[in-house]
């Protein structure tokens, strides 16, 4: 069994496409280095590194926390079971009051679906006196407030 992968074998084993693998190269998640074909190998721990990045992600685990994660990692190494346990109790509180504020969301949507412009004055969605607007142009998420 080779030692190192290429870009295909590692998109193959990892069902990440090759695409994205070059993404998060480039975002620092994960290291190659080049032949002196100047083709691309990774080492076979890059597999572990990014089924992290992909059950991580999943759950909805943005790629700046996942990268700031990784990085805390000593040497930049491939996360460990006990190194996984820290990230993910790490992310836990973040993860627990997204679930909340879904639950929330969710609970207040049956009032909005009729509606479709949220002003309706049971709606735990509106946007009183437009204050997004404050924020500037583009959509904002409402925060549902306990």
């Amino acid at each position: 069994m080779a030692s190192e992968l290429t870009v295909g074998e590692v998109a193959k084993r990892s069902g990440v496409t090759v695409s994205a693998l070059h993404f998060y190269e480039t975002r620092g998640l994960i290291r190659s280095h080049r032949t002196s074909g100047n083709q691309r190998r990774f080492s076979r721990d890059v597999l572990r590194r990014v089924a992290v990045i992909r059950i991580a992600q999943e759950v909805g685990i943005s790629l700046a926390d996942i990268a700031t994660a990784l990085a805390a990692l000593p040497d930049g190494r491939t996360p460990t079971r006990e190194d996984w346990n820290l990230l993910s109790t790490g992310w836990r509180r973040d993860l627990d009051h997204r679930i909340e504020q879904l639950k929330k969301l969710r609970d207040g949507l049956t009032d909005c679906i009729g509606c479709g412009c949220m002003s309706i004055d049971r709606c735990p969605l509106r946007n009183r006196e437009d204050r997004l607007a404050r924020q500037g142009p583009g959509p904002r998420r409402l925060i549902v407030a306990d």
